[in-house]
């Protein structure tokens, strides 16, 4: 029954959602078949979302390959599940109980201060509070105490960081019926901080001009897939036919295989886009029963993505951005005495796009490319400054890939080494 409702339900973003979508349906005394289509609607476009991410990821796996292929990269590639899967098998009680009490400790806050953010994204729930479990031990902390302490923190953090978006978000969304729970957050603060101060909000990434024989890039389906057709197949060249055809492909033509590799991944961006509209659509208007009765002006707080449809082209520039300045930060990491941190595709894309969006609503154009530059930076950096903390855990060759997690645990291991 508790790994039921741990792993399966809580752990479960989509139940998750749908669940607070249901809790705030029925304190609005709304009719059975509101509630019903309402939870399923909020439950489907979290799993649109999820799914849309999918074929990204499946698509970026296979361009990571290539490029490693071609360019003969070696490091270290971060990966949130894959530390994750390593730290449950020592602490997985001490997880799951951080996680169910930290977000208890969240709504009281959200009940009784004027921080009403309920950070709604279930997974880096469960990743941070896996990662506070791992650095509290380091401190002699065992049991309830390690519990108490990590859910405390955990609370105060699924609070503290999308209160400190919330501002720019507000710039984004033009109002204040959501915010982003994500655990990227400092990226996109420090895009939406430099943003403002680099550029100018009225040149818009939504409004490039383009000549009128080029209109159809203004569908962003179109020049998702044109721009990363040109990455793919170049990429390919390098790492030659015999590899993608006998490693990738399955035999099929590697001209081919980038070509549809490319377009997939346009696909992907255009589901997760449609996943989350059709979230919005839902959550916002159910979210109103939990802010009117259990936690009154309650704000859900939620993934990353949510921002993407307010400015489809910054998602785009975002990534190249933060990809390229993962690349540039390759060559600068060892003059530090720091590990090889190789840009992973899924952070960059994630994050990188989140954190142009922040950038082009405080800055336009070179506030988006500006601010997920620093994104890029901020992802390749704190994830190597924090592997040696995390090699002295017994966790070697890996570190967490997201700004927060990395901000975290190297705050955490400080306070920790003061006291001890």
């Amino acid at each position: 029954m508790f790994d039921l409702i741990m792993k399966d339900i809580l752990g479960t973003p989509a139940i998750l959602v749908g669940l607070f979508a249901l809790i705030g349906l029925l304190l609005q005394k709304k009719k059975s078949a509101d509630i019903v289509s309402g939870t399923l609607k909020t439950i489907m476009g979290f799993l649109i979302l999820g799914a849309g991410a999918n074929i990204l990821i499946a698509s970026l796996e296979a361009f990571g390959k290539m490029f490693n292929k071609a360019f003969a990269v070696e490091g270290i590639i971060p990966n949130n599940e894959a530390i994750v899967a390593v730290a449950q098998q020592t602490f997985g009680t001490e997880t799951a109980m951080i996680m169910l009490l930290g977000m208890i400790v969240n709504i009281i806050i959200a009940r009784i201060t004027k921080f009403k953010y309920i950070f709604l994204t279930g997974h880096h729930t469960m990743f941070m509070a896996c990662l506070i479990a791992a650095i509290l031990s380091t401190g002699g902390l065992t049991g309830a105490p390690l519990v108490f302490i990590g859910a405390l923190l955990l609370g105060i953090l699924m609070v503290l960081f999308p209160a400190l978006l919330q501002p720019y978000v507000r710039e984004i969304t033009g109002s204040n019926d959501i915010a982003v729970g994500h655990f990227g957050s400092l990226g996109y603060l420090v895009a939406g901080f430099i943003g403002k101060r680099v550029g100018n909000r009225e040149k818009t990434t939504e409004e490039i001009k383009v000549p009128q024989s080029l209109g159809f890039l203004r569908d962003t389906s179109v020049s998702v897939s044109l721009t990363m057709t040109v990455l793919f197949i170049v990429v390919a060249l390098f790492a030659g036919p015999a590899f993608i055809e006998t490693k990738l492909s399955g035999g099929q033509n590697f001209i081919v295989y980038s070509l549809i590799q490319a377009i997939t991944f346009a696909a992907g961006v255009y589901v997760v886009l449609a996943g989350v509209r059709m979230l919005l659509a839902e959550i916002v208007p159910a979210f109103k029963g939990i802010a009117d009765k259990a936690v009154p002006n309650a704000i859900p707080a939620l993934d990353c993505p949510t921002v993407f449809p307010f400015a489809p082209n910054a998602v785009v520039i975002g990534f190249f951005s933060s990809f390229i300045a993962g690349l540039i930060s390759m060559f600068f990491l060892p003059l530090f005495g720091l590990s090889i941190i190789v840009p992973g595709l899924v952070p960059h894309f994630f994050t990188g796009a989140a954190a142009g969006v922040f950038g082009n609503a405080t800055g336009g154009r070179r506030g988006a490319v500006v601010g997920s530059f620093a994104n890029g930076i901020l992802i390749s950096f704190l994830p190597a400054i924090l592997l040696p903390v995390l090699a002295s855990l017994g966790f070697k060759g890996t570190t967490f890939g997201d700004s927060d997690f990395s901000a975290v645990g190297i705050l955490l291991s400080m306070l920790i080494k003061l006291f001890t």
